[in-house]
């Protein structure tokens, strides 16, 4: 079905660990600094509150991988709130 549609897959072998180490490192953190510490009444309280922290990792967390900085800040010249600039 793919192929009749010239559609490529993206993994480089069944099961490739490069496909998903990162996402599965970024899950694994949103969860034990999340998730596992709330007790959601919905999944829209779940979304909100994840939606929360995901704006927090990007913008205020330290990451030891980046000398403690945040990966991406907002810039101080802009004008507009949601452009943002990588470190």
């Amino acid at each position: 079905m793919l192929a009749a549609r010239e559609i490529k897959i993206s993994m480089d072998g069944k099961g490739a660990w490069r496909d998903n180490v990162f996402i599965e490192r970024l899950w694994r953190t949103v969860k034990y600094e999340e998730v596992y510490l709330r007790a959601y009444a919905s999944v829209a309280e779940a979304r909100a509150g994840i939606g929360r922290y995901l704006g927090f990792y990007n913008s205020r967390r330290p990451h030891s991988s980046l000398d403690g900085k945040p990966p991406i800040r907002p810039t101080s010249t802009s004008r507009c709130p949601m452009r943002w600039r990588h470190n």
